[in-house]
């Protein structure tokens, strides 16, 4: 349960939040990794290799729990992109890899500067990221300018509660699962029950350390398969 104090009537309430809101909107930035950067989306800059990425899954499976695609072709997923991702929210980002090719999307959504709350989602990991430390240190980057750079108190991770890969990055990542909305939308045609997961201010210095940690270039071998996993979440 949530700490707590007690007011001058015997009754438990919520802690003092000493954070001045609202909190700064995410800025069109770039986030630089060490395998990676996760820049705005640029819809004639990427949409060419992002589609040329997202074709190397060849069964589609990756857009099964996404409310949009998959796109026969790059004219028609450009003009998606530039119809749905150029807003401030969701704010659309391309991750690029070391090469400089466009490898995966996600985005910051449903931003409430006033409760220091936001969402990462839509997150498109092409199979050219898959299962490699880029993903991963993506995930980490926006986590970092969220808490470190912008100050935000909750990071929130939202999915198909069937989604089981989604359900397991999630905690893998540091995640802490809080339940299930049943019927809380639907898609494709199909109703969705949407798994609910958090990060919360107090947990990210723990989290930051896993990440720092798993990310050091001598947890991988000459491959890059890692050496041990990351351990972002907690044991108790």
């Amino acid at each position: 349960m949530t700490e707590h104090q007690v007011n001058s009537l015997g009754q438990p309430v919520g802690l003092q939040v000493k954070k001045a809101f609202p909190r700064p909107a995410p800025p069109r930035a770039p986030m630089q990794g060490q395998y990676c950067r996760v820049v705005p989306l640029d819809v004639t800059a990427h949409a060419p290799g992002l589609f040329r990425a997202f074709a190397e899954d060849n069964d589609g499976r990756n857009w099964t729990y996404l409310p949009y695609g998959p796109f026969g072709t790059q004219t028609e997923f450009s003009d998606w992109l530039a119809a749905a991702c150029t807003g401030s929210d969701p704010l659309f980002h391309t991750v690029l890899d070391a090469d400089d090719r466009p490898v995966g999307m996600a985005s910051f959504l449903r931003i409430d500067r006033t409760a220091g709350s936001i969402e990462v989602g839509h997150i498109h990991f092409s199979p050219l990221m898959q299962r490699t430390p880029v993903s991963t240190e993506t995930m980490f980057l926006m986590m970092r300018r969220v808490f470190d750079d912008l100050g935000y108190r909750r990071y929130e991770w939202k999915c198909d509660a069937l989604n089981a890969p989604s359900r397991r990055a999630a905690e893998r990542l540091g995640f802490t699962f809080e339940g299930v909305f049943r019927q809380a939308t639907h898609y494709k045609g199909r109703n969705r029950d949407t798994a609910w997961f958090s990060i919360i201010d107090s947990e990210w210095p723990r989290i930051r350390a896993a990440f720092q940690d798993w990310l050091c270039a001598d947890n991988f071998d000459a491959i890059g398969h890692q050496n041990k996993p990351l351990m972002a979440r907690s044991e108790d």
